[in-house]
């Protein structure tokens, strides 16, 4: 495993472009300035090497530089950290530099992408300052308690970090005219649904077939009921969040809230356009999910989209039900335009749970044998058609052209609010 940071920064930057900011010596930071994919980066490393990448106080006054270097050029920074943390031999001299480390991280927390690389064992204020970044990817020896993406080797999460500033860094601009029409994978989007209706399935391959490329997911284990990820779409970097039916069918829980919530206030502070896909009977039921912290969390994704200023589209694929519906960027928090696929299915409450207490009685009063068709008409009664809900109804074909038609259309905006990590 190569730990010199001279040698992982010529690795994560283009070949030839590194220019150090200050030489060498043994402070145990090393920065530089450079390109990734031709993006103009700023980047910095702790150098393992010496006593396991232990930084001091001129070691943290380099990344210091590095991150205000990056917010006065508006470029991306990026560290790559294998650090034990302060240099216990400063003492509080140390320990008060590591404090200007987070003070620094936090005033260029919404103004530049900033992306962490974890290459190996990374504690104390090493790890505290990652975690205050946009993005934090770890290689398998690293730390994955804050992890956005975990990568197999070195070489992964390096190549990671770099689709990430590329991504960031470089978003590029709508351009509706070059969309095709249908999907990206050459087949319809809705075949990606499964017929049955109340068939679980994977939302992941209907996104990639949706969005230009392969898409970078963010904190897939964690509420994989709830998928978020970047991409390019339309020839502008945007960040997907969607309700995946695989998991819980594709309901709301405190986790997925919590993650979407965090996802869509990085996206609104670094102004990508969000898309939002939506295919949920609603939050997970029942009172014993109140301890997870359900309606707290709740309450930051509804707040997270009534304050985003980044053009914003929903779009419901199959069914919304409830206050899922409502969190999930709807007309009432703002969203540039909701769109939703014909057959879509509108409603308070998940019929079929709804339909039995409504009704307790009218069920109650008919012979067993006529019971279930009973409860199939109300089941029916109960359904909203996306009419009057929705800014249009439109065909699985259209839908790339007319979702890049409504982002291009909507006023470009960009949050004033720092990323503080939920």
């Amino acid at each position: 495993m190569i730990r010199d940071p001279g040698s992982r920064l010529r690795r994560f930057f283009d070949h030839d472009t590194m220019r150090l900011l200050a030489p060498g010596d043994d402070s145990g930071v090393l920065h530089a300035r450079g390109s990734v994919d031709g993006t103009p980066a700023v980047a910095f490393a702790t150098d393992a090497t010496r006593m396991g990448g232990a930084i001091g106080v001129r070691g943290c006054r380099r990344i210091v530089e590095a991150i205000d270097l990056a917010v006065r050029e508006r470029v991306p920074v990026a560290g790559v950290w294998h650090s034990g943390g302060a240099r216990l031999d400063e003492g509080m001299a140390a320990l008060d530099a590591a404090g200007q480390v987070f003070a620094a991280t936090v005033r260029a927390s919404g103004r530049i992408p900033q992306i962490s690389v974890l290459l190996g064992p990374t504690a104390g204020s090493a790890a505290y300052a990652s975690a205050l970044t946009d993005i934090v990817i770890t290689s398998a020896g690293g730390s994955t308690r804050v992890a956005h993406l975990v990568a197999g080797d070195d070489g992964t999460a390096v190549a990671a970090g770099r689709r990430s500033v590329r991504l960031l860094g470089s978003p590029g601009r709508l351009s509706p005219a070059d969309v095709t029409p249908g999907s990206t994978l050459g087949r319809s989007l809705d075949s990606f649904l499964p017929r049955d209706h109340h068939q679980d399935y994977d939302v992941r391959p209907l996104l990639r077939a949706l969005l230009d490329g392969d898409p970078l997911e963010l904190h897939a284990p964690r509420a994989p009921n709830l998928v978020t990820t970047l991409g390019r779409f339309a020839g502008r970097t945007v960040g997907v969040v969607a309700t995946n039916p695989q998991h819980l069918g594709g309901r709301l829980d405190a986790a997925g809230a919590e993650k979407a919530a965090r996802f869509v206030r990085m996206c609104d502070a670094l102004a990508l356009p969000l898309l939002v896909v939506v295919d949920t009977p609603g939050y997970l039921p029942g009172p014993g999910h109140e301890p997870d912290g359900v309606v707290l969390s709740g309450a930051q994704l509804l707040h997270a989209f009534a304050e985003a200023v980044v053009p914003r589209v929903t779009l419901v694929t199959r069914r919304a039900y409830g206050g899922a519906y409502l969190a999930l960027n709807s007309a009432a928090l703002g969203a540039s335009a909701v769109f939703a696929w014909p057959g879509t299915e509108l409603a308070v409450h998940d019929p079929a749970e709804a339909v039995p207490i409504l009704h307790r009685r009218r069920l109650a009063g008919v012979p067993p044998e006529e019971r279930d068709a009973l409860h199939e008409r109300l089941v029916r009664a109960q359904l909203e058609t996306p009419a009057g809900r929705v800014d249009a109804v439109i065909t699985p074909d259209e839908t790339r052209r007319r979702l890049a038609e409504a982002l291009a259309a909507a006023p470009p905006g960009r949050g004033t609010h720092s990323n503080i990590p939920l």
